[in-house]
């Protein structure tokens, strides 16, 4: 137990259980000093990661080490690029936006800095939106080559979307488990997935697909048997720079020490070795240097220097930097600018669209008079002006990996132990594991841009993010893509409906409770049984007290 002064408006520490009055939970807000004693859960991000702010703002703090390192205007400059959209300016503030985009802005798809939200329908310039389309090849579960990893379904005149967004459907249906969606006491639940359909219409160039090393053209009519499309949305960003700070060696420590006991994704670990099959490296702009995966649901980036977040405003924008002089756009690199090239209406277009984005012509080989060559030749170039500047992704990058993680909840009451102690006993705590100590945190950015001295920094700190940084399978209808998904942290989710984050849970917002993400994970009849079956099982075991505090201690984390 730490013992800490916490400002608290108002502090009840009634512990009655959750499931008969819900309203006797322990709350606090800033206000006065009131000294009171924590267990070591209290502080999620550690001492140098959490904030104590569980008001409306709670996900967007600073941590200690940003105000230690002098970092706050840079923290702040950081901040002011997130919160703002791009534009169509050449200049000015926020310019660079398109010439095709997937949003014009970060908050669209992280509300409160948090999750998105579940959708009915799917705008590049809805708010809350944090929905990202995963259109693959049902046959190899890759992307395809004709849009981009992240599709864009937004443009800049005369340019045309990659995907006309106003033909994409989402559908929600109901599904039933093997148990009737009841538990064993008569209470009942619902569980609804996402059903997400494109027309062969929708894409503006020729559906592709990579086989045998070859690009193969899908022909409209056997699209539906070779194409699939599903949603990943948005997780919070809080607690990045923390899980950053994990030694890449303790995370294969993990991967191995779950080895013996459940079958790991064969595409990124050996399990006869016990080894990694696959690590992370950028050879297009960084160094090559290898790393341990960590970020993204398919595992897909290491360091967070070179993680999403770190390609987000060129890959979501196509705003640009010194090192992303060139366009976000279709896999292949080819198929939407050929498409574009010979467009009527984009070359009508586009002699006034280019004089605008360079009026000095200090390109001309984008003002030759030869339309096609010259749309071709700016879609595709790797000497685009830079839109955003080093020092500005500095600040955005200080801002990202310092972004607090808000205090656990309710941690003193007997609900809170209760439901800690029924999730550990129900295996919940192993993929979803409590807590790691941080290394060293030596800085890594394969772009070779940041060292330590640039940024906040957490060493040897015990933090409590509840995942495991591995990948699993739940078999569920209508899966994520490949079926392997990175345990997702729970940490500050509880806080979700009060930052303006989406409070649904899952890759694809499908569970919009608690009960209903962990059923999910209860799956049999998808074509394999779920990894965290038995822990379901277990779960479904529990009176609803005991259910109720398992809920009230994920929600309190």
């Amino acid at each position: 137990m730490k013992r800490i002064y916490v400002y608290a408006a108002a502090l009840s520490l009634i512990a009655a259980s959750c499931s008969d009055d819900t309203e006797n939970k322990l709350s606090w807000e800033i206000g006065e000093g009131i000294e009171i004693d924590y267990p070591e859960e209290y502080f999620a991000g550690g001492q140098l990661g959490t904030t104590t702010n569980n008001s409306s703002t709670a996900f967007k703090q600073p941590t200690a080490s940003v105000e230690n390192a002098g970092m706050v205007t840079a923290f702040n400059e950081g901040e002011y690029l997130f919160e703002n959209d791009f534009n169509t300016n050449t200049s000015g503030a926020f310019p660079g936006l398109g010439p095709v985009y997937v949003r014009p802005g970060c908050l669209y798809c992280h509300p409160g800095y948090g999750h998105g939200a579940r959708q009915n329908t799917y705008s590049a310039n809805l708010q809350r939106n944090g929905y990202l389309l995963v259109i693959y090849d049902k046959k190899t579960d890759a992307y395809i080559r004709s849009v981009a990893g992240m599709p864009q379904t937004g443009a800049v005149k005369p340019f045309k979307a990659p995907v006309d967004e106003s033909q994409i459907k989402i559908e929600w249906c109901n599904y039933t488990d093997e148990w009737g969606n009841k538990f064993e006491d008569g209470e009942s639940y619902e569980l609804t997935y996402p059903e997400v359909t494109i027309p062969a219409t929708a894409y503006y160039a020729p559906v592709y697909v990579q086989r045998d090393g070859k690009d193969v053209e899908i022909p409209a009519d056997e699209y539906a048997d070779n194409i699939e499309v599903r949603l990943e949305s948005t997780i919070g960003i809080y607690g990045t720079g923390l899980l950053d700070a994990i030694t890449d060696d303790d995370i294969t420590a993990q991967w191995k020490a779950e080895s013996p006991y459940v079958t790991l994704n064969p595409s990124l670990w050996d399990q006869t070795t016990d080894t990694w099959k696959s690590y992370y490296s950028n050879t297009l702009q960084g160094d090559g240097t290898k790393y341990v995966r960590r970020y993204t649901y398919a595992l897909s980036r290491g360091p967070v220097l070179d993680g999403a977040g770190a390609n987000a405003i060129w890959n979501i924008t196509n705003v640009t930097r010194p090192d992303r002089r060139y366009h976000y756009l279709d896999l292949a690199g080819k198929y939407y600018a050929e498409k574009s090239s010979k467009d009527p209406e984009v070359q009508a277009g586009f002699t006034e669209y280019i004089n605008r984005i360079d009026p000095e012509k200090k390109h001309p080989e984008w003002h030759t008079g030869d339309l096609e060559n010259d749309i071709k030749t700016y879609l595709t170039s790797k000497s685009l002006d830079v839109e955003m500047t080093t020092e500005q992704y500095k600040n955005l990058m200080i801002w990202h990996r310092g972004l607090a993680v808000p205090a656990a909840r309710n941690t003193t009451t007997e609900d809170f132990q209760a439901g800690k102690q029924l999730f550990a006993q129900a295996g919940c705590a192993t993929c979803h594991r409590p807590s790691w100590t941080t290394g060293s945190d030596e800085i890594h950015d394969p772009n070779l841009l940041f060292t330590n001295a640039d940024m906040p920094r957490y060493p040897y700190q015990k933090i409590w993010p509840y995942t495991d940084m591995v990948q699993h399978r739940l078999f569920m209808k209508n899966d994520i893509r490949t079926g392997w998904c990175r345990t997702t942290p729970l940490w500050g989710r509880g806080l979700a409906e009060k930052c303006g984050s989406g409070t649904e849970r899952m890759h694809d917002c499908r569970a919009r409770n608690v009960i209903e993400a962990i059923m999910w994970h209860g799956c049999t009849a998808e074509g394999g049984k779920s990894d965290a079956y038995e822990s379901v099982q277990k779960f479904r075991q529990l009176t609803k007290k005991e259910r109720d505090q398992v809920v009230f201690f994920i929600e309190s984390i």
